[in-house]
């Protein structure tokens, strides 16, 4: 069966947590598996939020496990990142019975999931967060890719405080899923963001990140200064800036809400094909490049065994 939908994984005082699994259409064995994280502010958004993410799998011959998360309305930080780390500790301790390797686990995540990709990316030498349940469980992965990701939600604010004068900031996304102003709880604040963990990280997988140059939601400086501390910590790290491109390239389209044209790409890229990037690598700007879909299929194949 290449799809299977509803699947729990766990659950808490909100209601069960789920999954839908894609797998390889030819695929006969284990293979690797990859979490897709949606976006949506920590706020909205659900796991069919995503690419077409049969496609991907059948493409890059990984399974796709696409998984819900506790929204900021639900219940504040960390119990995102405690979600997510559950659903990779599921994966291994339930990968015979569906059918992947517990060895090579990918995270894949965009906007708030990209945030939470990247930050389980650091993370994974942690046994705990405060909040967590107890496990033996490992939950260090082999791969993230990040698209537009916030890293540091102060900064997110700042950022948005600017552009938005008028605004009242307890409302941006980065304090609702904090329960406050990131200046007000700034040791939760940092607790929250990547960057903070990269330096006393055991081992750093290897990391893809891209962002539009023309992005206002989530300013490029968030995936550029994550990209430029994980080239200084050694981890082997590459980020694509795509030329002109907003907020949200990755997802698909017809799903917009009404007014937000002038900061969403939804749909873009898969309409494209491919766009036009500068290309960084080992701390190296490089030519113009072009990133796309197949971008993202091959730093999968490549790190998790497939190539």
């Amino acid at each position: 069966m290449s799809y299977r939908c509803d699947v729990r994984f766990s659950s808490r005082p909100t209601g069960e947590l789920l999954l839908d699994l894609y797998r390889p259409a030819s695929a006969s064995g284990a293979v690797p598996v990859i979490v897709w994280l949606h976006g949506g502010g920590w706020f909205t958004g659900d796991r069919t939020l995503a690419p077409d993410l049969q496609a991907r799998a059948d493409a890059i011959g990984a399974a796709i496990a696409s998984i819900e998360y506790r929204l900021s309305g639900q219940a504040l930080f960390p119990a995102q990142i405690i979600d997510l780390r559950a659903a990779i500790r599921y994966l291994r301790e339930q990968a015979g019975e569906l059918g992947v390797d517990p060895g090579r686990i990918g995270l894949w995540g965009s906007s708030a999931g990209g945030h939470l990709a990247a930050l389980a990316g650091v993370t994974g030498h942690l046994t705990r967060w405060e909040g967590e349940d107890p496990s033996d469980t490992p939950v260090g992965v082999q791969a993230v890719m990040a698209a537009y990701p916030p890293v540091d939600l102060a900064m997110c604010v700042r950022d948005a405080s600017a552009g938005r004068p008028e605004a009242d900031p307890i409302g941006f996304p980065e304090s609702r899923v904090l329960g406050g102003l990131p200046a007000d709880l700034p040791e939760l604040a940092a607790s929250a963001g990547p960057l903070t963990y990269i330096d006393a990280a055991r081992s750093l997988p290897p990391f893809q990140l891209a962002h539009g140059t023309a992005d206002v939601a989530v300013r490029m400086g968030n995936s550029v200064r994550l990209y430029e501390a994980l080239h200084a910590a050694g981890a082997d790290a590459e980020l694509y800036l795509l030329d002109g491109y907003k907020h949200g390239f990755l997802n698909p389209g017809g799903r917009m809400e009404a007014g937000l044209s002038a900061v969403m790409d939804d749909g873009r890229l898969e309409a494209a094909g491919t766009a036009p990037a500068r290309h960084l690598r080992d701390g190296v700007d490089t030519d113009a490049a072009l990133f796309g879909f197949t971008t993202i299929d091959e730093f999968f194949r490549t790190h998790l065994g497939l190539a």
